[in-house]
């Protein structure tokens, strides 16, 4: 369903609305926030886009809240303000900020070294809980889920070699350049407004819309991809749940052409301990998580089958003992698998991400979305709500999008935008990039009403303006 509001004068009168009501959200935001705009004014003087990261420009206030503390599910920031957080770092924080077990992990193996480029002992209960969670034997540490999806395509290219990598329109698997497109108007192009890099992606990407086994099938044929790298399901660009019969299909073609399949956990962990890879018996030749399974420092994890590791060990063998092993494989890093990383990540899987967590981080998002869906269907208004394991969203279209192609044919970034600027002036932080939420194990019940009770208030400002849809 495509919502067109263009040609009408209701349609521009709307439009007008809307930015008038973000205006106004935003002077309220500006006044409320003046150590945070001048520590952004500050801050344009030396960083290339005003914060540490770029990514930090994003939030709908205008200029970003700067934090100076976060606990549990709270974070306050320097002008005083106390925030239900349910960005949760976009997925970094999904243990919560500062969890007892990993801040005493940390400052444990800080007093023992942060990095050494040697194992610890820590590693081995490490390598063998990922395996017990996510069923594949064989893992590498990175330094993010970035560089994890990097080393797991270099290693399909390596054993296939094919050059081409599958991904599904409106995908994210972090600053991998083969993921960097999009299907938009029934064209390829680049993703989400990223600028072209010199990179020739007919040479190293294919893309296809999510959930279109047809599709799919086309696209793997021609035996020239590598690896599909897919997320279980899409999460990046609003929720799109994936449809029966999809995984099954997309393993059978895989397998079928040589393919290998890597499934990016690093959002869908919040489905449960294993993933929803162990969740719903998936068996991909290779998978990648980051963000949370370090509690917050900078970590990434792929795992590898009996099957990838034996064709790995044909081109680059065991290191042989009277030789000095230098083949590093084109991946990794210094400051991989450090202890520091390995000590908070075994804290992570032994003590937060646990089986009891999860019930709980589960049942507060299911309540979330169900009484998000009551004050919309009580409204009337043409919105859905789409929860899986933790993690929720409202996205302000009327049915759950299949695809890429469906998310753009109606997604309302001015009424999201809008949505996000109120929800900040009244101390909820949600994914800055979609109305996404995510529960940690120190959300509570309480940080749940405070977000109904805030959304209720928000369709009563659109109601007073007169703003339907």
């Amino acid at each position: 369903m495509t919502i067109d509001y263009a040609p009408t004068q209701k349609a521009t009168d709307r439009a007008a609305a809307i930015d008038r009501l973000i205006e106004a959200e935003q002077a309220r935001f500006a006044s409320r926030h003046p150590k945070s705009a001048a520590a952004w004014a500050r801050g344009r003087e030396h960083y290339l886009y005003g914060g540490p990261s770029h990514w930090m420009r994003r939030w709908a206030g205008g200029f970003p809240i700067y934090a100076e503390a976060a606990s549990g599910a709270h974070i306050q920031d320097i002008d005083g303000h106390d925030y239900v957080d349910f960005c949760l770092g976009d997925t970094g924080g999904m243990c919560g900020h500062a969890p007892e077990p990993v801040t005493r992990a940390a400052l444990h193996q800080l007093q023992r070294g942060t990095t050494m480029m040697l194992p610890t002992l820590d590693s081995l209960w490490v390598g063998e809980e990922l395996t017990r969670r996510f069923g594949l034997p064989y893992w590498t540490l990175t330094t993010s889920a970035t560089d994890a999806n990097r080393g797991a395509i270099r290693i399909a290219r390596m054993i296939t070699g094919r050059d081409k990598v599958l991904v599904f329109s409106g995908c994210y698997h972090g600053g991998v350049e083969e993921a960097h497109v999009e299907i938009r108007n029934g064209k390829i192009g680049m993703r989400n407004m990223i600028h072209p890099n010199a990179v020739d992606h007919a040479a190293v990407s294919r893309v296809v819309e999510f959930n279109d086994v047809a599709a799919l099938e086309q696209a793997l044929k021609a035996g020239d991809v590598a690896c599909v790298l897919t997320e279980p399901l899409m999460t990046n660009f609003g929720m799109i749940p994936v449809e029966p019969g999809f995984h099954d299909a997309l393993r059978r073609l895989t397998r079928e052409t040589g393919t290998l399949l890597v499934i990016d956990e690093t959002h869908t962990i919040s489905c449960g301990p294993g993933g929803y890879t162990a969740l719903n018996g998936l068996e991909p030749d290779m998978l990648v998580a980051g963000k949370a399974i370090a509690g917050g420092i900078p970590a990434g994890i792929f795992g590898l089958s009996q099957a990838v590791a034996e064709r790995m060990w044909q081109i680059v063998p065991h290191a042989n003992p009277k030789q000095r092993q230098s083949a590093h494989l084109g991946i990794g890093g210094t400051l991989a698998g450090n202890a520091l990383t390995v000590a908070t990540m075994k804290a992570v899987l032994e003590e937060v991400l646990t089986e009891a967590n999860y019930a709980r981080m589960i049942a507060l998002a299911t309540r979330l979305a169900d009484e998000a869906r009551a004050l919309i269907s009580r409204s009337r208004r043409p919105w859905h709500v789409t929860q899986i394991g933790a993690r929720a969203e409202i996205m302000f279209t009327p049915k759950v999008p299949r695809s890429g192609a469906d998310v753009i044919a109606t997604r309302q970034g001015d009424l999201e935008t809008l949505l996000h600027a109120f929800y900040m002036n009244e101390g909820i932080l949600v994914t800055p990039f979609h109305t996404m939420f995510l529960m940690c194990p120190a959300s509570t019940e309480e940080d749940v009403a405070r977000h109904t009770e805030v959304f209720a208030r928000f369709i009563e400002l659109l109601e007073r303006e007169g703003i339907a849809g």
